[in-house]
């Protein structure tokens, strides 16, 4: 017998989705338009007035706005007729690179529905999907996602965590970032410490050069040097620290990727440094949104990527001991959990 009130009740949670993700592709609009941007911090702005500065229709930011007011994205007036993107939300929604903007997570999100089809194959077949076999709207997209969590972590929380590495890279060390893709973090850590040189490595042809533009771009192309390479062959040895940033899970070969870091590591005291998603190890222990939000990307990206070049498909949620199984295996004696975020695990691992 079905019980009505728990139909019901799933039935609101389908419907809440379907809004949820209608929103995600408006949002999305509303970040190549330039809509959030021109209300944050304008103050209460009417729709006619919002489509005079944005260059936009004024019916259709009628309709845009009532969508963003009924998701709670902006707040909306009833007396006059006004609405007004407040503070917390302007973080999220138009200040790029910002420790909360969020659009990069939209643009991904987008991105996978024009691979639809593309999907659908490699749930079906187990075939895979290569990464660079996605639209090219997922490049962009992740950079932006991850960009933020790099700018607001990765010099104040994670460089520190590590054993001894922020004092080597102060004076003086030689870093391999592997999976850079646009190079967000490398060119990060390059700005940072200015008397180390850095080279990013990813496999992936137009992330690299989209990288060694960005890199000239920040002024540090003097110390950094991008190159398309697998994780299993990357050029150079004698490196203090080679990183991972959220990729070594849906790598091809994670477990030669970190045997050829062992090999290109000081031997002495160099440093395997790896940023993955936050996991526990019990799949019953990740039933929550981020864990639907990591198992989902998973699904549509981390596995086919993996697959489609003949790997283990690990998986975003791999969790810890899968992890350290890698790292082990790759030659290592020494594994810690170096700090973990909300959303991030943060790894050391030693010769």
């Amino acid at each position: 017998m079905v019980d009505e009130a728990k139909l019901n009740e799933f039935i609101g949670k389908v419907v809440s989705d379907m809004g949820g993700g209608a929103g995600v592709l408006l949002a999305f609009v509303g970040d190549r338009l330039g809509l959030y941007r021109a209300m944050a911090g304008a103050g209460s702005i009417t729709a006619d007035a919002l489509a005079q500065k944005t260059g936009t229709n004024p019916r259709m930011i009628r309709e845009w706005l009532a969508s963003q007011a009924a998701g709670g994205y902006v707040s909306y007036d009833a007396k006059t007729g006004e609405y007004m993107l407040p503070e917390e939300q302007a973080m999220a929604l138009a200040q790029e690179g910002g420790p909360a903007f969020m659009q990069g997570g939209f643009q991904i999100l987008v991105s996978l529905f024009k691979d639809e089809q593309k999907i659908i194959e490699a749930v079906r077949t187990g075939r895979g999907l290569s990464w660079g076999d996605h639209d090219k709207c997922l490049f962009e997209g992740t950079e932006r996602f991850f960009r933020p969590a790099y700018n607001a972590n990765l010099i104040r929380n994670w460089i520190p965590a590590l054993d001894g590495v922020e004092a080597k890279l102060v004076k003086g060390a030689k870093m391999a970032d592997v999976g850079c893709g646009h190079g967000a973090s490398t060119i990060l850590l390059a700005k940072a410490y200015p008397n180390s040189k850095f080279y990013g490595f990813d496999y992936h042809e137009p992330s690299i050069e989209w990288a060694k533009k960005q890199a000239e771009k920040e002024g540090v192309a003097d110390r950094v040097t991008f190159q398309v390479a697998k994780s299993t062959d990357f050029a150079g040895d004698d490196y203090d620290v080679v990183a991972f940033f959220d990729c070594l899970h849906d790598m091809a070969d994670p477990y030669g990727a970190a045997a050829h870091t062992y090999r290109a590591l000081k031997k002495k005291d160099g440093t395997m440094f790896i940023v993955e998603p936050y996991a526990e190890d019990r799949l019953e222990d990740n039933l929550n949104p981020l864990g639907r939000l990591f198992y989902s990307a998973s699904t549509t990206v981390c596995v086919p990527a993996s697959l489609a070049q003949g790997g283990p498909g690990l998986g975003a949620q791999a969790g810890e001991k899968r992890i350290r199984e890698v790292v082990e295996k790759g030659g290592f004696t020494r594994f810690r959990r170096a700090m973990k975020s909300p959303v991030n695990l943060v790894y050391e691992a030693r010769p």
